[in-house]
């Protein structure tokens, strides 16, 4: 019992993660994860630049 339970959650886990993966690129978001993602269909967005900055930050 205790391992179907176990399967029942992480099954629900991935559908509602892939549900919202395929919502957002429904709507156009090109950087799913990033902070600016309803910016990120334009071609002004920064959260490359962003994700590079604090990838330089974090090799101090």
């Amino acid at each position: 019992m205790q391992n179907f339970i176990i399967i029942v959650v992480v099954s629900a886990v991935i559908i509602l993660a892939v549900r919202y993966i395929y919502k957002a690129k429904k709507s156009g978001a090109r950087c799913i994860g990033c902070s600016a993602a309803g910016c990120c269909s334009s071609s002004h967005c920064n959260c490359r630049q962003a994700s590079a900055n604090k990838a330089d930050r974090g090799a101090l």
